[in-house]
C-alpha cells in the first residue's frame, strides 16, 4: 500500500476478509463479534497501521466526541488536577479533551465559547469566573452540554459541580477564632464571581457564629492570584490596627501575603497567620506549610465528566442536576 494512501476501514475488511460492518462492530464494542473474528481484525488493524478517522465519525453519529475545560488562569494548579479528572473518565470513552483559557474580560469568553461552539464541541466545562448567564445560554441554545463549575443552580442552564466554598470556608475562619484569633482579615478574589462570593459568605458565617460582629474595613479583594494576594494583604496591613490573621481567596493569594508579610519583616504564624483554599501542591511546600482547606479538584473534574456522560448518551433526566462535595480543612504550620 503507497505511503499516499490511507489506511481505512475497508482497507482492513479487505485484509481480515470480513465485512465492513463486522469492522465496525470490532471497533465500537456495540454488537458481539466472535473472539476468533475479533483477534483476526485486531491483528490486520495492528498490521495495516490503521487509525479510525474522528471527523469521518463524527460526520456518521453527529458528535465530535471533543469536550472543552474553560478556565481563566491555567497556571492555577487546580485546574490541571481538574482536567486530569476529566480526561480520566472520558478518554476511555473516546473524547478529546481540551483545556481553553478565557484570561480578563467578558468578551475573552464571548470569543472562547463562540469558537467552541463553530467547532461543534460535545460538551463545555465552564470553570470561567467571567462567565454570564448570557454564556451559559449560548451553549445550552446550541444543543452542547453544559456542566458549569460552583454557582446558584438553574433549570436554563446545564448541571453543575461544586464544593462547599461557603463550608469550607466557614470551618478555617473557625479553627482560626478557636485558636484566639479575633481580628482576621479576608484576602478574597473577585465578590462578582461565585467561589469570590460563596466563600465571602462563609467568613461571614462563621464570625457570626462566634458572636462577632463583621467589620468591612478587614475585607479586600482581587484577582484569584499571587500578586492580587499580595496587593490585598499590603492593603490590610497598612491600617493601623493590623490583623492578626489573614484568611485567603486561594492558595496562590495566600503565598502573596506571605510574601507581603516578610516584605514588612514579620513572620508567619508569629506576627500574622495566613490560612489558604484548594490544597495546591505548593501549599504543602512553601515555608511554613500553610494551613487550607482541601478543595477536591481531582473528584470535581470526574464528577464532571460523568455528567457530561450520562447527558450524551441520552440517558433521560429530570431537569439539571448538583453535585456537591465536601470539603476538608487541612492544619499546618501557618497558623
Amino acid at each position: 500500500m503507497s505511503k499516499e494512501h490511507r489506511v481505512g476501514i475497508a482497507d482492513v475488511a479487505a485484509a481480515a476478509a470480513v465485512s465492513v460492518t463486522t469492522v465496525s462492530h470490532v471497533l465500537s464494542g456495540r454488537r458481539p463479534v466472535s473472539e476468533r473474528t475479533k483477534a483476526k481484525v485486531l491483528r490486520v488493524i495492528e498490521e495495516l497501521g490503521y487509525r479510525p478517522d474522528p471527523s469521518a465519525r463524527g460526520l456518521r453519529t453527529g458528535r465530535s466526541h471533543a469536550v472543552a475545560l474553560v478556565v481563566s488562569d491555567v497556571t492555577n494548579p487546580f485546574y490541571p488536577l481538574m482536567a486530569a479528572g476529566l480526561q480520566e473518565v472520558l478518554q476511555p470513552e473516546g473524547f478529546l479533551i481540551s483545556v481553553c483559557v478565557a484570561q480578563g474580560s467578558t468578551q475573552d469568553l464571548d470569543s472562547v465559547i463562540g469558537h467552541l461552539l463553530n467547532r461543534r464541541v460535545d460538551g463545555v466545562v465552564l470553570a470561567s469566573l467571567n462567565a454570564q448567564d448570557r454564556h451559559f445560554n449560548d451553549i445550552t441554545a446550541a444543543g452542547t452540554a453544559l456542566v458549569r463549575l460552583s454557582g446558584e443552580l438553574d433549570p436554563r442552564f446545564g448541571d453543575i459541580v461544586r464544593a462547599d466554598d461557603t463550608g469550607g470556608m466557614a470551618d478555617v475562619v473557625a479553627h482560626l477564632l478557636e485558636l484566639g484569633y479575633r481580628r482576621i482579615g479576608l484576602v478574597n478574589g473577585d465578590p462578582d464571581s461565585a467561589p469570590g462570593r460563596l466563600r465571602l459568605a462563609g467568613y461571614r458565617r462563621a464570625l457570626r457564629e462566634f458572636g462577632l460582629e463583621v467589620d468591612e474595613e478587614l475585607i479586600t479583594a482581587g484577582p484569584f492570584t499571587r500578586t492580587g494576594g499580595a496587593r490585598g494583604s499590603h492593603a490590610l496591613l497598612n491600617l493601623d490596627r493590623r490583623p492578626e490573621a489573614l484568611v485567603c481567596g486561594n492558595d496562590l493569594m495566600a503565598v502573596g501575603a506571605m510574601d507581603a508579610i516578610r516584605e514588612r519583616g514579620l513572620t508567619v504564624p508569629g506576627d500574622v497567620a495566613v490560612t489558604g483554599y484548594d490544597d495546591i501542591e505548593a501549599a504543602s511546600l512553601v515555608t511554613p506549610r500553610l494551613t487550607t482547606v482541601h478543595n477536591p479538584a481531582l473528584e470535581i473534574g470526574r464528577a464532571c465528566a460523568r455528567l457530561l456522560l450520562d447527558r450524551l448518551s441520552g440517558t433521560p433526566s429530570e431537569g439539571v442536576r448538583e453535585v456537591v462535595l465536601p470539603q476538608k480543612l487541612i492544619v499546618r504550620e501557618s497558623t
